[in-house]
């Protein structure tokens, strides 16, 4: 890639399992981690579950990151099925990480309304073109002036930062999309060009039917 534009402010910072010097890139040009809001509300952090650090623990970060910015990969499949290329929506743009939720054992990932704030604000004076933030809270929403994330990303977008949220994972019933500030970004988009061939063996291998699975994988992170 190319170097890193002049008008980048932002930094890499180390921590536990991270060193900017190894981990940090032409590609990967940013890396921030935010501990003060979870720890004042959850308490310190525990090493034996997550990384203090940009690091990621349970593979949601590397799973959003690799869908927005993912470098395109060969003869990517699982297990040998859907074998084909792989990459994010844009594999030649280059990545800031902000890692604001934590695991929290037993009730998982939790993210502090202050630490969301700070990320936002740091994003922005970095100097960010595009923001993907994969959270939420399930309904009943905050009100869009009591939200952090609602509040951040319509600083982002009077500064000309689109703002690209996720939907969730609830349903299937009704209104249970997670972000909906109208300054935002939140639709759902489908994107697989692939079947899934397999056989199925009946009655003591007398009988084989071939069954075509056809997916339509609903990526509600980005468009």
């Amino acid at each position: 890639m190319k170097p890193i534009p002049r008008r980048w402010k932002g930094k890499c910072c180390a921590g536990q399992k991270f060193d900017p010097s190894v981990h940090c890139s032409k590609k990967v040009i940013g890396a921030r981690y935010y501990l003060k809001g979870f720890e004042e509300e959850y308490g310190k952090l525990n090493t034996s579950t997550e990384y203090r650090s940009v690091r990621d623990y349970l593979g949601h970060g590397t799973h959003t990151a690799s869908i927005a910015v993912g470098s395109i990969v060969q003869n990517a499949s699982f297990l040998g099925f859907a074998q084909g290329i792989a990459r994010g929506g844009n594999p030649k743009a280059r990545l800031a990480v902000y890692k604001i939720c934590w695991n929290y054992e037993p009730d998982g990932g939790k993210c502090t309304e202050a630490d969301i704030l700070a990320a936002f604000d740091d994003a922005l004076c970095d100097g960010v073109d595009v923001i993907s933030a994969s959270l939420g809270l399930s309904p009943p929403l905050y009100p869009l002036f009591e939200s952090s994330a609602d509040i951040g990303s319509f600083h982002a977008t009077q500064k000309g930062v689109s703002v690209v949220f996720s939907a969730g994972n609830d349903g299937p019933t009704p209104a249970l999309v997670q972000n909906v500030s109208p300054w935002s970004i939140c639709v759902a988009a489908a994107s697989i060009d692939r079947n899934f061939p397999t056989q199925i063996v009946l009655d003591n291998d007398n009988l084989v039917l071939m069954v075509v699975v056809v997916l339509l994988i609903l990526t509600l992170n980005y468009i």
